[in-house]
């Protein structure tokens, strides 16, 4: 389960994607997680994925 609290979510996939995923898609893939919906939520709190740094900034 992930976190629902974006501040949270943040640093859970961040994590993931440095530890365990060479991109969002394989992450999302992985976990279940609506990509869309996931994007949303951390833009809330103005974060976006950066493809080629394979994290949120």
């Amino acid at each position: 389960m992930i976190p629902k609290d974006p501040v949270m979510l943040l640093s859970y996939v961040n994590t993931q994607l440095r530890d365990s995923y060479e991109t969002l898609d394989e992450l999302c893939a992985a976990l279940d997680i609506n990509k869309e919906e996931l994007m949303s939520a951390l833009e809330s709190i103005h974060y976006t994925y950066h493809q080629e740094k394979n994290q949120f900034i």
